[in-house]
């Protein structure tokens, strides 16, 4: 445990000198809110108006905030990972075989430090979303709604470090995976239903944004910070219509006709997580015999 804690030292160390990692590794995200400030806000608040009101500018400020944490936890591990990558283009993978250190030690340094790093990020962001949000005349979120949403960040974050995981294996060097998280940070808005609500999208792209993970933790995430907007503006609003608005929002997902409900979506985060920390090992120990 000793030689983990110190591995995860060095990485966090690593990764917080290196500057430009950690702005490339939060790019997605400044682009989401840039974006959501100059154009998206006004677009889909503007939208709302007539049916929340006075809600209408905290409910969607909620709803992109609440999908900007999801992108957090992803963007942030893949860039925690780029050490790794990094290791391995130097050789220093090679300096730490030659020292009294167990691969399965190593590894787990990487994925421990991801953990913490993408941890610590989305954390940030959370703050840095409640700021803006009463900024615009939001109200801060209650403490037992912070609580889940933290659950739900150790979740997120698990699936997220774990696909990463598993995507970097494959990657020999720094310019393959630079290129890589460009095209991640690039798609990772469309795929977690964040630059346009995804009732809005063709049938196809909506199916692509369900199959993809890590939107069911941008879905939970916004049930959890867009409860109390959601709760005001919707007072005297019919059942069918909220369910519909919940909908397209992507605040619920709906597969065959069928509500997927928050049990079914943590299950799949955690079966995601499980599957890719498995194929992992299966792509390592495979890798080990050649």
């Amino acid at each position: 445990m000793a030689v983990i804690i110190s591995l995860v030292k060095r990485n966090l160390k690593m990764f917080f000198r290196d500057k430009t990692s950690v702005f490339f590794s939060l790019l997605s995200v400044f682009i989401i809110i840039g974006l959501y400030i100059l154009f998206l806000g006004n677009l889909v608040s503007g939208g709302l108006k007539e049916l929340l009101g006075d809600s209408a500018r905290f409910t969607t400020d909620s709803w992109i905030m609440a999908g900007l944490l999801s992108v957090t936890s992803i963007t942030t591990t893949m860039g925690a990972f780029g050490i790794m990558v990094e290791d391995n283009t130097k050789k220093i993978i090679k300096d730490f075989s030659s020292a009294p250190l167990k691969r399965s030690q190593l590894v787990g340094g990487y994925i421990a430090s991801s953990f913490i790093i993408g941890m610590l990020m989305t954390i940030a962001a959370l703050i840095v979303a409640e700021i803006y949000i009463f900024s615009g005349g939001g109200k801060f979120l209650e403490l037992m709604q912070v609580i889940k949403l933290l659950g739900l960040m150790i979740l997120s974050v698990f699936t997220s470090s774990a696909m990463v995981f598993f995507i970097v294996l494959f990657f020999k060097s720094t310019t393959a995976f630079a290129t890589a998280s460009t095209i991640v940070g690039t798609l990772i808005g469309f795929l977690t239903g964040i630059y346009i609500p995804i009732g809005n999208l063709p049938a196809t792209m909506q199916t692509v944004i369900k199959l993809f993970p890590i939107s069911y933790s941008g879905s939970l995430f916004r049930q959890i910070m867009m409860d109390a907007p959601m709760a005001a503006g919707f007072k005297n609003v019919p059942a069918e219509a909220v369910s519909s608005f919940k909908q397209s929002m992507g605040v619920i997902y709906y597969f065959n006709g069928k509500e997927i409900s928050p049990i079914v979506s943590i299950l799949i985060l955690i079966a995601t997580g499980f599957l890719f920390y498995a194929l992992a090992v299966i792509k390592m120990s495979i890798k080990k015999k050649q």
